[in-house]
């Protein structure tokens, strides 16, 4: 009877360290998992904004050649509503 409670001891203890080391292996690739979308998350954040700052300077070394009138008149045609058809 002692041998086979020595066995099922020893058959449980195995058990267990497997348990554990599963979880453990779950839990590391899920903070890996997390680290890596993190990163990804910043780099796409950082493309924008760098993007963001080019389209800024692009707009910056335009206006700087043009005159205020010139300035102006673009403003008013690209970026002011017009009556349009549906407006009332």
């Amino acid at each position: 009877m002692s041998v086979w409670l020595e066995r099922f001891k020893g058959v449980l203890l195995l058990i267990g360290l497997a348990a554990a080391t599963l979880v453990s292996v779950f839990y590391q690739g899920r903070a890996t998992g997390r680290k890596v979308e993190r990163q990804e998350r910043a780099d796409h954040i950082n493309e924008q904004a760098a993007k963001a700052r080019q389209e800024a300077r692009d707009v910056q070394q335009e206006t700087a050649g043009m005159d205020d009138d010139a300035i102006a008149d673009e403003l008013k045609h690209d970026w002011v509503r017009g009556s349009g058809k549906g407006r009332r």
